[in-house]
């Protein structure tokens, strides 16, 4: 992929090996008991933010979720708050194209800062990490109110184990991650008398 930014750098294809050992190396894959946005518990969980605090690996990351979607003559880059600013300015940047978010109000996921989908833009939805792909539905909603087209997602981490459906739309993504994810009522780390801890939490 070419870049598109001012920094004067050049890109390769990463190695799902490289692309993980980032992950690795910066934290990102964690071990415990946590309560996902779901409702479901798993005893391990991708924290995305870790990666995303390093800007220069942030970037290395989203050119290489931008190059699956650079044919797709996206108009716009969107994603939820808060795990899928970073993703979205990242791979706005990469595709030359306007990067926004959407948030929640009164529960409703709405666009919000002046921001504005036009008619027949062609929105790439990314977000950094999928298991249900709730938010991700949430944010291709607002798109369609909005009279713009949704044409793909894009996302660093999908640990949905390919159950994520987004009513056809193409999905990529950077790593596919087979998490086991437990019901709290069935779950097996609950029953070793261990706290959920709610991602983002961490001290």
């Amino acid at each position: 992929m070419s870049c598109n930014c001012d920094c004067n750098c050049n890109s390769k294809k990463l190695s799902q090996d490289e692309i993980l050992q980032i992950f690795k190396e910066t934290g990102a894959l964690l071990q415990g008991h946590f309560l996902l946005t779901s409702g479901k518990h798993s005893d391990q969980y991708m924290q995305c933010a870790q990666v995303l605090q390093y800007p220069v690996k942030a970037e290395t990351l989203c050119k290489e979720l931008a190059v699956k979607f650079e044919d797709f003559k996206i108009d716009t880059v969107i994603a939820p708050a808060v795990g899928g600013i970073v993703v979205a300015h990242d791979v706005g940047r990469a595709l030359g194209v306007k990067a926004i978010f959407t948030e929640r109000q009164s529960g409703e996921m709405v666009l919000r800062r002046g921001f504005e989908l036009a008619p027949g833009d062609k929105v790439l939805v990314v977000e950094d990490v999928i298991t249900t792909g709730g938010s991700v539905k949430e944010v291709i909603k607002v798109v369609n109110e909005a009279g713009a087209i949704p044409v793909g997602v894009g996302v660093l981490v999908d640990r949905s184990g390919g159950k994520a459906n987004f009513n056809s739309l193409p999905l990529h993504s950077l790593i596919q991650m087979d998490i086991e994810v437990f019901e709290p009522e069935n779950c097996p780390i609950c029953a070793q008398g261990l706290p959920a801890e709610k991602p983002g939490s961490r001290k």
